[in-house]
C-alpha cells in the first residue's frame, strides 16, 4: 500500500519539475528545481540527472539525508488556487541504476506528506 493517495500519485505523474531542498555543510538550506519520477514499485520519489554526483544537492545528501521535496502549480490565479505536494523524508543515494533519469540518483523515502490538491492538507508518517 502506498503512502500516497491515488490523486496524489496522479498529480505527481502529471508533473515534470519539482524542487529539492537539502542542507549544506554550513547548515544553510539549498533549494533547486529538479526532474523526478514517482517510483510506484518502491513508493519513492526518484531524482537524477546528468553528472548528478558532481552537483551540490548530491553532496549535501551524502552528509545529511534529510530533505524536502515540493511539486506545485497553479489551478487558477483568479481566484487564487495553488496546489501541490510537499514530501519530507530521507534521501538515499543510489550509486547505480537511474537509467530513466540518466546516471546516479537520489530516492526519497517519504516520512511526511503535506498535500493541497483541492482539499484540506493532510499529514502522514511512514
Amino acid at each position: 500500500m502506498s503512502v500516497f493517495q491515488d490523486e496524489e500519485i496522479e498529480y505527481l505523474e502529471s508533473q515534470l519539475l519539482g524542487r529539492l531542498a537539502t542542507v549544506g555543510p554550513d547548515g544553510q538550506p539549498h533549494v533547486v528545481p529538479v526532474s523526478f519520477r514517482y517510483n510506484a514499485q518502491l513508493d519513492t520519489i526518484d531524482i537524477g540527472g546528468h553528472d548528478f554526483a558532481r552537483h551540490k544537492k548530491y553532496q549535501d545528501v551524502q552528509r545529511n539525508p534529510r530533505v524536502a521535496f515540493l511539486v506545485d502549480d497553479m489551478i487558477s490565479v483568479n481566484p487564487w488556487r495553488p496546489r501541490g505536494i510537499e514530501v519530507r523524508g530521507e534521501a538515499e543515494v543510489l550509486r547505480n541504476g537511474g537509467e530513466t533519469l540518466l546516471g546516479k540518483r537520489h530516492t526519497i523515502l517519504p516520512s511526511t506528506i503535506r498535500t493541497s490538491l483541492m482539499r484540506p492538507s493532510r499529514f502522514s508518517s511512514r
